[in-house]
């Protein structure tokens, strides 16, 4: 029926003409010389071209030379002799009338069951507009990159200051328990300001390698805290990965625990201690644990009561969805925190890696 109703050559063609036409993006007919044959209605106003600069005239030569390219001229002759299809060619030029058009190329070759002629569909897509937004958020996640370490720095720096003006404070007063609360202010700004670089320097990512970053955080605070005469090591076991939030507040239990244990845990200096901080991990749930070696204390209730840094603990905790669970003895002290069922989930996995040794003493 088809061939009846357009056996006319010219209503053929004019049909072939209107299809184009109506096609919303540009496209161009070729020859197989690559001369333009026809040009849709859409290609002329994109461009911002007339007619008589384009049928007749060879693809290289249109819009200032903008499609002549021989990575572009290759695969159409591809598509020619090998009967390929060309699909999202990018090209972007500066054209002389428009400007800078980012532009997407897709090319198909028509087949004919008689006559030696070959034909090409050229459509083009223009994505000026989605390069420019693209290229815009790139510009903003960079400057918000620079704003951010800008912020990461001044941050750092106050706190600096803060622990230092604390330190002079805590040494011109006179009593003995203001003195020990300046210490245990100084002490938690210090392990703050541990955590944020910490957390800055590694989570490109979005996200933070766990054994990593507690064995950093355990070396700044062995650094600050144990004495040349102290024969007290911290070691660290386990890895896992959490995003920033959660790298954060299980840094700063683990911050808390180890100065805990670190004060109270070796009164007697001439023994050796040992503090552990191991994270176990088991599907999505996970368990953090803090132990020593040290003098244990009267009760395990003495975990979860008093105490700047117990009120911290239980803060992160409730946060995390975890709960606190401790236990003492005469051969030390554990405090466990505990994400969901890890305790009673069958076969629970524990990442366990070689000992990460933060400091010997």
């Amino acid at each position: 029926m088809f061939r009846q109703q357009f056996s006319n050559s010219g209503d053929a063609c004019a049909l072939a003409q209107a299809i184009v036409d109506t096609v919303r993006e540009p496209m161009l007919v070729l020859d197989q010389e690559l001369r333009v044959i026809a040009a849709s209605r859409s290609f002329y106003l994109l461009f911002s071209v007339e007619p008589g600069d384009t049928l007749g005239k060879p693809l290289s030569e249109l819009g200032d030379r903008a499609w002549d390219i021989p990575a572009l001229r290759i695969l159409l002759g591809h598509i020619l002799s090998r009967h390929i299809a060309m699909d999202d060619f990018e090209v972007e030029h500066e054209f002389p009338v428009i400007g800078r058009r980012s532009t997407l190329l897709n090319a198909r070759k028509v087949f004919y069951e008689t006559g030696a002629h070959t034909t090409i569909l050229l459509s083009f897509e223009d994505v000026t507009a989605r390069r420019d937004l693209a290229r815009r958020n790139e510009e903003l996640l960079h400057e918000k990159d620079m704003l951010l370490e800008e912020f990461q720095h001044r941050v750092g720096n106050s706190l600096a200051i803060i622990a230092s003006i604390i330190s002079l404070k805590a040494r011109s007063v006179d009593s003995v328990e203001a003195r020990r609360h300046l210490d245990d202010a100084r002490d938690r700004v210090i392990s703050f300001a541990t955590i944020q670089q910490s957390l800055h320097t590694s989570a490109a990512s979005g996200f933070i390698e766990l054994g990593p970053h507690f064995a950093k955080l355990c070396q700044a605070i062995a650094h600050s805290m144990i004495g040349d005469h102290q024969r007290v090591k911290i070691e660290t076991h386990g890895g896992g990965r959490a995003n920033c939030r959660e790298a954060e507040s299980l840094g700063l239990i683990v911050t808390e625990l180890v100065i805990n244990s670190l004060k109270h845990a070796f009164p007697d200096e001439t023994i050796d201690g040992l503090i552990t901080v191991a994270y176990e991990v088991s599907g999505t749930d996970w368990k953090l644990s803090v132990s020593d070696n040290g003098v244990g204390k009267s009760s395990a209730s003495d975990q979860s009561k008093g105490g700047l840094g117990t009120g911290i603990i239980k803060a992160l905790a409730k946060q995390l969805d975890a709960q606190i669970v401790g236990s003492t003895g005469p051969r030390g002290t554990t405090v466990s925190v505990t994400h969901a069922t890890f305790g009673s989930n069958a076969g629970a996995r524990s990442l366990t890696a070689a000992p990460v040794m933060a400091n010997v003493a």
